[in-house]
């Protein structure tokens, strides 16, 4: 026999076996349960439940697992995972978790400094401010009621009586993001300006007047590296992982070419 005749059968041969290997793969109705799997199961289940499970419960497991996987066999049969958005984005949400533990899960100290020295701003505590008011509302000529109530306060010491407010009377060590937030600009700046431990009013705030007693004030700063190492460390392990999905993506993204239908419009 022709020698190039028997190396294109023994080709052909291999190639046939290896297509028969795999379709067979394919095709098999075999469910090969691992002691790994099983244990991750088991183990699982006690984290949930809080005990061992019991045999019969342990029986279940496998049975729920087996009907899993004979449910998630036919469906791909069938071709049900294709041009689903929900299992594309489970696929991508689990290629993303693959990226994002091969970053080192402990970075350096001098790796550490380096990234809360660029993101500083970050760590920084803002200035606080602690206060008490009363509350007008400017429904009922809130500007008019405040204005009287101080004056009683400040000639006869009588307390005012203002209006219920819905956030309470008290704030203690709020920044001023947060008054900003409750109160608007307005009272924040009037808060910001006037002397501590006195009344004065009345403020405007984006809901009526207010008289207010300034208790007390803390400067912001930049907590000390041992304060703040255990949060830059969990910072900086997030970015890593997000860093390494878009490397990744910027690596692949030349491979792909996206269309979109020119006749849609945006």
């Amino acid at each position: 026999m022709n020698l190039r005749i028997i190396v294109f059968f023994i080709i052909g041969l291999v190639i046939f076996l290896l297509d028969i290997g795999l379709n067979s793969q394919e095709d098999s109705k075999d469910i090969y349960i691992s002691d790994q799997e099983l244990t991750s199961l088991l183990s699982a289940w006690q984290s949930q439940v809080g005990r061992p499970p019991s045999d019969e419960e342990i029986v279940n497991i496998i049975n729920n697992l087996v009907q899993e996987e004979i449910l998630y066999r036919e469906a791909l049969l069938l071709g049900l995972d294709q041009e689903d958005r929900i299992i594309k984005r489970r696929l991508a949400q689990k290629i993303t978790f693959l990226k994002q533990e091969t970053i080192p899960t402990e970075p350096s100290e001098s790796e550490l400094q380096e990234f809360f020295e660029i993101n500083k701003s970050n760590y920084f505590m803002p200035a606080t401010y602690s206060f008490t008011h009363h509350y007008f509302s400017k429904e009922s000529n809130a500007k008019e009621r405040a204005n009287l109530a101080f004056n009683a306060l400040a000639e006869n010491g009588i307390e005012p009586t203002g209006d219920p407010f819905f956030l309470g009377k008290n704030f203690y060590q709020n920044t001023a993001a947060e008054i900003d937030r409750n109160f608007g600009p307005s009272f924040l700046s009037a808060l910001t300006a006037i002397d501590l431990n006195q009344w004065s009013g009345p403020h405007s705030s984006a809901f009526g007047e207010h008289l207010v007693y300034f208790k007390n004030t803390s400067a912001g700063f930049l907590p000390a590296w041992e304060k703040v190492k255990g949060a830059v460390t969990q910072d900086y392990l997030t970015q890593a992982q997000d860093d390494a999905i878009k490397n990744y993506l910027k690596e692949i993204k030349s491979e792909y070419r996206v269309i979109i239908n020119p006749n849609y419009q945006f």
